[in-house]
């Protein structure tokens, strides 16, 4: 199969699905980590294809949902400097803070722009020596290789005017969470294909060795997730707890070397706070020491911003697996995509988007 389409055809959807309901003979409960899966689930309905005993949780894998609100709110004192040129993928434009979101501050004169790569900043930066270029540096490991590479090449060419505010996480510590969590159900892993495409899986083997848990990395098309869910059946079936690779086509056991080796120039790891969730010990990426100039935290004293989630917000239990979006009461009535209280509703991968825009009128019919 090359092409999209062969991955969704729906004949080898329903045969697969045939497949998985032989194999399943007990109740199992499954986490799909990525938010591209999810919204993959609930777009095409395959949940609803799965036997009853099987059980879907969405994980936290959106990283634009588990950005905490502080960061958004030290984004946009920043983003709010009449000296900076603030730069941003589109997906974190319309991510509310404590009181408003990038949108906002752009409406209010600040100069806040949408990139399409890191080094699309430093080049502004290059091009704009009188003002100060920030880069919002967001996402899991799949996106971090460009970010580093964005700092050491601002650094190679002796930038001054170019920083970045990182708020980058790491799915393997978010893994151990879950499965530390008292009230955790999860008995199988879904993992992110494209977050191994970089880092590989090597990461993953002693987690699946001491929780006695399988992990199926996985693509994002409906075969790629039914075939990962077969394959982590099959597992537990047989009482297994393997790292295994459905999403071959992409994904190699060592990962992208190079790539690797640019993230652990630029980066270390360090506590990090998940929106919603809390602080995971060694969950995310700072700057290593040697970099520390290129901070935008520091270099504009917003570091000490703090701020508090929505109470009507249940974005925390959602990106859990505790809850689904349409038990909010919130959930399409006071909260929507035009008018969101948490990121998961207006994130492209975010899980109470997926529900809003695939499910919310049979979500409201099953009340």
């Amino acid at each position: 199969m090359k092409y999209i389409d062969e991955y969704r055809n729906a004949e080898p959807v329903r045969q697969l699905a045939e497949v998985i309901h032989r194999r399943t003979t007990r109740p199992w409960t499954i986490m799909e980590v990525c938010g591209g899966q999810t919204h993959a689930i609930v777009r095409f309905a395959l949940d609803e294809l799965l036997p009853k005993q099987i059980t879907l949780i969405h994980g936290p894998g959106c990283p634009v949902c588990v950005t905490p609100i502080e960061l958004l709110d030290q984004a946009m004192a920043i983003a709010s400097r009449p000296e900076v040129i603030f730069c941003s993928f589109g997906d974190m434009l319309r991510v509310p803070g404590s009181k408003k979101n990038l949108f906002t501050v752009k409406s209010e004169g600040g100069d806040v722009r949408v990139v399409y790569s890191p080094m699309d900043a430093v080049a502004l930066a290059r091009k704009s020596p009188d003002r100060q270029v920030v880069f919002f540096a967001v996402g899991f490991e799949t996106t971090a290789p460009a970010n580093a590479m964005a700092v050491a090449q601002a650094a190679k060419l002796g930038l001054k005017n170019f920083s970045v505010l990182v708020s980058h996480v790491l799915v393997p510590p978010a893994l151990r969470a879950v499965l530390d969590w008292p009230s955790c159900l999860v008995q199988g892993f879904l993992a992110a294909g494209h977050v191994c495409t970089v880092m590989g899986i090597e990461e993953y083997r002693p987690i699946a060795e001491k929780y006695r848990v399988p992990i199926v990395v996985t693509g994002f098309e409906p075969l790629d997730i039914l075939q990962g869910v077969l394959m982590c059946i099959e597992q537990l079936e047989a009482g297994r707890a393997e790292v295994e690779i459905q999403y071959t086509r992409s994904v190699r056991p060592e990962g992208n070397l190079p790539a690797i080796r640019q993230i652990q120039e630029v980066f270390e790891p360090g506590p990090r706070k998940w929106r919603g969730i809390g602080t995971i010990p060694a969950s995310g990426l700072r700057l290593r020491a040697e970099y520390a100039g290129f901070d935008a935290g520091r270099r504009f004293g917003v570091a000490e911003i703090t701020a508090e989630e929505p109470v009507q917000c249940i974005a925390g239990e959602v990106l859990q697996g505790h809850r689904k979006p349409q038990e909010c009461e919130a959930f399409g009535v006071v909260c929507t995509p035009d008018h969101p209280l948490g990121a998961p509703m207006v994130s492209a991968e975010g899980a109470c988007a997926a529900y809003y825009r695939y499910r919310r009128h049979t979500a409201r019919e099953g009340e």
